[in-house]
């Protein structure tokens, strides 16, 4: 009889935990998530995969922690011993990172650090080997050394959250040269869905265009329009995260899809798709630049691609209009193409607007 396998993931109600999640249970794992308290409820992302921990069939449960509380993530780890841990948890907006760089740093860097001390205790205990995902980030090419970005290219990190990252991205080579353990580094490139967090440039985009169609709102106020991105869909990315878990020995890995796209680009499309002028609607606010921007982020996935058999499913045409199609439904609003539109199983998790 073949045993269930268990995964751990932190920062489960996010994006990419959610996708993550939904994948592992569709796999057969039994999976397990960390959640932060709070006074209201931030689970909408998962609610329509939990079940009450009651019911036998239960195969999705939740535990109260932090990555800035390493005592209690060895009593989860000691409790559930999985077989698997997705380190997804983060303070991941890259702009807030300069507004709080120490917390940034503390649950990014440090959050990091005690998993893999957590990891390392448990396996030596106990002899049970646990195959750890570090969620790394684009941003940590930042300056950017070389185009396109691979897994050699240095690092040049231009914001605390990307500092953090690398910090992690690093630790995470130390402890699987150091200590023999089975831990990867995925360097995602941005990875978008109608999941997004509405603060982040391409939900804040596409929930403003529903809002404006729906005569909710009247402007929408961005800064940098000329930054270029590398941006995928995330349900395809969490994939790429399980695969490279399942490989015979642990490795770093760019996912990305090989193309740029500048934020201006995303937003003519969406507003576009809508037969909307998006200079009637847009202004600059310049509280939305960074201290130091990131200017060019693009991936080169061939290692991925060619030794985990990934690839995207999404181009950015069809990634912009799912989200937009998503965020008109959310509001009642049909759009010009919600019917079969791959994105709109995700009408369920965003939040009234």
């Amino acid at each position: 009889m073949t045993k269930t396998k268990k995964a751990l993931i932190t920062g489960i109600t996010g994006q990419d935990g959610s996708y993550l999640a939904e994948f592992l249970l569709e796999s057969g794992y039994e999976v397990h998530g960390i959640i932060r308290r709070t006074s209201t409820f931030n689970t909408d992302r998962i609610d329509d995969i939990y079940v009450d921990p009651h019911d036998r069939d239960a195969k999705l449960f939740l535990h109260y922690g932090d990555l800035s509380d390493g005592t209690t993530l060895r009593k989860i780890l000691e409790e559930i011993e999985p077989n698997e841990i997705y380190n997804l948890g983060a303070q991941s907006h890259v702009r807030v990172s300069f507004d709080c760089p120490e917390y940034t740093v503390d649950v990014v860097g440090m959050g990091n650090l005690r998993l893999l001390e957590a990891i390392r205790d448990y396996q030596k205990r106990t002899d049970n080997e646990v195959r750890f995902y570090q969620a790394g980030s684009s941003e940590m090419f930042g300056k950017v050394q070389e185009v396109p970005q691979k897994e050699t290219t240095p690092f040049y990190p231009r914001s605390p959250y990307a500092c953090a990252k690398v910090y992690a991205h690093w630790q995470t080579i130390n402890y699987r040269e150091s200590y023999n353990m089975f831990a990867c580094n995925g360097i995602l490139f941005n990875h978008e869905s109608p999941r997004r967090g509405e603060t982040f440039v391409t939900r804040k985009i596409t929930r403003a265009i529903a809002r404006i169609v729906a005569g909710k709102q009247k402007k929408l106020y961005l800064g940098n329009l000329d930054a270029k991105r590398d941006w995928g869909y995330a349900k395809d990315y969490v994939k790429a995260m399980w695969l490279m878990l399942q490989q015979d020995q642990p490795d770093d890995y760019v996912v990305a899809t090989g193309e740029t796209h500048s934020v201006k680009e995303f937003l003519e499309l969406s507003f576009e798709y809508v037969n909307l002028k998006w200079q009637d609607y847009v202004e600059f606010d310049p509280r939305y630049l960074r201290p130091t921007e990131v200017d060019l982020l693009i991936g080169d996935p061939t290692k991925t691609k060619e030794k985990l058999g990934w690839e995207p499913s999404v181009t950015f045409k069809e990634l912009v209009a799912l989200m937009v199609d998503a965020d008109l439904a959310a509001l009642g609003i049909s759009g010009p193409n919600n019917s079969g539109n791959q994105g709109l199983e995700d009408r369920a998790y965003i939040r009234k607007i």
